[in-house]
């Protein structure tokens, strides 16, 4: 014999499948951050890292630009409607395309701004986001956390067409411009920059104590 005859008890048992509302059940069985977890990689196809607190990998299906609030503010005419901005305390993340990062560097020199000492960074591959909580009715009941949505995610939101990339044959003209994009918030760095500079002696003078002869 070439082997005993399976039971019904060694079959394997058919697995259920999924409906379309399976994702969300799923997120409301679970806890807040197991919720949040569930949300960004079930319903958005977002890679998280291990562990607590909820980490977002960038570098894979984005890169994240990361600047001052006022500086990010003034780009945000740059991005597509539906693209991705969060806000965590007075930083801004801009979500662009993948290997951006890359691209940065040598995109400020061109742009003359590689001799400037600029408050802005780009996180890419081996680099982690912190996860904001996402938008209310997504997955259930927020977590506390320090960032959060801006311009909320949605599926389909970090396509290769809706994210601000370097220009490419076959991109369309009314795609994002990265170029546009890190000129403007680079320019605008640099002038908080020298606000601050022009504001600082003035109001260490203005500190002093008055002196009566």
């Amino acid at each position: 014999m070439r082997g005993s005859v399976p039971t019904t008890s060694t079959l394997p048992l058919p697995r259920r499948p999924l409906g379309p509302d399976a994702p969300a059940a799923a997120c409301r069985a679970a806890g807040p951050e197991d919720r949040a977890r569930l949300w960004y990689e079930n319903v958005l196809g977002w890679p998280t890292v291990p562990g607590r607190p909820l980490r977002l990998r960038a570098g894979v299906l984005f890169d994240v630009l990361d600047v001052p609030a006022e500086a990010g503010a003034g780009g945000l005419r740059h991005l597509a409607p539906g693209s991705p901005v969060a806000l965590s305390g007075d930083r801004m993340r801009l979500l662009v395309a993948a290997g951006s990062a890359e691209e940065l560097p040598g995109l400020l020199d061109w742009l003359e701004w590689g001799a400037v000492t600029l408050d802005l960074r780009i996180l890419g591959a081996g680099a982690t986001l912190e996860a904001p909580p996402p938008p209310a009715g997504a997955a259930g009941e927020p977590v506390q956390g320090a960032a959060v949505w801006l311009r909320p995610p949605g599926p389909g939101c970090v396509a290769d067409a809706a994210l601000p990339a370097m220009p490419a044959v076959g991109r369309e003209g009314s795609a994002p411009d990265l170029v546009r994009l890190v000129d403007t918030v680079a320019a605008l760095c640099h002038r908080a920059r020298l606000r601050r500079a022009c504001a600082g002696p003035a109001a260490g003078r203005r500190d002093q104590p008055l002196a009566f002869s």
